[in-house]
């Protein structure tokens, strides 16, 4: 994907989407001092190129019972990569997947609601023909969370601001 420009107008934008997601588009335009329509193609725009990806709510998965987040590298062989990506899909506690580069070829983040129920998970995915091995870490805090907003006010060339919801 081709890098997509923000000016400071769309990361205030995407700041304020972000901060209120519940607000609606006229009164972030109002806060912004443009026009409606003005924040509407500005939106269509950044979303038809990717940019912005998703309307949909925030969820903890903590909240939801799976308190316990782990990352599994795999080792897999190569010709069955695609196949064991696709398995990994159906799999709902594997939160997050990437094909990855050093020892290990699958990079997974697993939410689980116990220990055990990772090591079901992990057991699960290493019973997929040409999954060969797996190493685990287990977090014990989130000391930067997931974010964007750092990296949108940065392209946007705007000063750090809080990361809101993140």
């Amino acid at each position: 994907m081709a890098r997509q420009g923000l000016d400071p107008l769309d990361g205030r934008m995407l700041r304020l989407l972000r901060e209120r997601p519940r607000e609606g588009l006229l009164e972030i335009a109002r806060r912004l001092g443009v026009a409606r329509g003005t924040l509407q193609a500005r939106l269509d725009r950044l979303t038809a190129s990717g940019v912005v990806t998703g309307y949909g709510p925030d969820v903890d998965v903590a909240a939801l019972g799976h308190v316990v987040q782990a990352f599994t590298t795999f080792e897999v062989d190569q010709p069955a990569r695609e196949a064991i990506a696709a398995r990994l899909r159906a799999v709902p506690q594997i939160i997050e997947a990437h094909i990855v580069t050093g020892p290990g070829d699958i990079w997974c983040r697993i939410a689980g609601t116990s220990n055990q129920h990772v090591q079901q998970v992990i057991d699960h995915v290493l019973a997929v023909p040409g999954v060969r091995r797996s190493t685990t870490v287990i977090a014990l805090s989130a000391v930067v969370p997931h974010r964007v907003q750092p990296l949108v006010d940065e392209v946007a060339g705007l000063p750090p601001g809080p990361d809101v919801r993140e």
